[in-house]
């Protein structure tokens, strides 16, 4: 099965400039966990959930908050944003996928076209999802 029937779209972004709080308001209110990072629809990173908390400190949204805590919302998102992401074509097929899951331990992989432009985002939970609706098909 290709991608273009596994990919989510449209998909969630943001662009370099934009902030820490942007992508985590974005994924607070989101059922996903990976935001682009895209300048005219061509991407140039990746950022997840995961680094985003990692960014802030055990003390956010805490009483103990600090003034500090409160300006790393302010950083821009190229400077923690994951740069040249690992893509696929949406003519590659699940399988493609599986293998950069696995040899490139990450959890998203961004869909582009010919110029780098955001076509889609599969994750592998998608391909999970797949796999667990063909499940006659995987039994001996």
């Amino acid at each position: 099965m290709t991608l273009d029937k596994i990919m989510s779209h449209p998909v969630a972004s943001v662009e370099l400039d934009d902030t820490l709080k942007s992508v985590k308001d974005i994924l607070d209110r989101a059922k996903f966990n990976h935001v682009l990072v895209v300048e005219q629809r061509k991407l140039l990173g990746v950022i997840s959930d995961r680094d985003v908390y990692r960014q802030l400190t055990p003390t956010f949204g805490t009483p103990l908050e600090t003034y500090k805590d409160q300006m790393l919302l302010h950083r821009p998102v190229h400077t923690f944003m994951t740069r040249k992401p690992t893509t696929l074509r949406k003519t590659a097929n699940m399988f493609d996928a599986i293998d950069v899951f696995l040899t490139k331990n990450i959890s998203c992989i961004p869909i582009v076209d010919s110029e780098n432009q955001v076509e889609g985002i599969v994750t592998k939970k998608d391909i999970l999802r797949l796999m667990k609706s063909h499940r006659s098909k995987f039994n001996d």
